[in-house]
């Protein structure tokens, strides 16, 4: 199992619209994206935290570089972002 965490900086006023583009690529996600487990939103008064699980490292660093992620969900993120986001890949042992 594998994780990736993407930390999003979203102003308060524009978390509601965040939330939207999570839930509208979320079943996308889980239904396309080869070796996608779970997504869950995470939000804290600091950041907005989005962990997805995947069957291992490899699909998650594909994931990265799918369409899925890079036009829909970026597109639809990049206008509500107060900074770029942060990365994480983390593999379970």
């Amino acid at each position: 199992m594998a994780y990736l965490e993407i930390i999003l900086k979203v102003a308060e006023e524009n978390r509601v619209a965040a939330a939207g583009v999570y839930q509208k690529y979320k079943q996308p996600f889980l239904d396309t994206v080869p070796g996608a487990e779970s997504k869950e939103l995470l939000v804290r008064d600091e950041d907005v935290q989005v962990l997805h699980g995947f069957t291992g490292v490899g699909e998650a660093r594909a994931y990265l570089d799918s369409t899925l992620f890079k036009q829909d969900v970026v597109g639809g993120l990049a206008p509500l972002l107060a900074a770029d986001p942060e990365v994480r890949i983390y593999d379970t042992v």
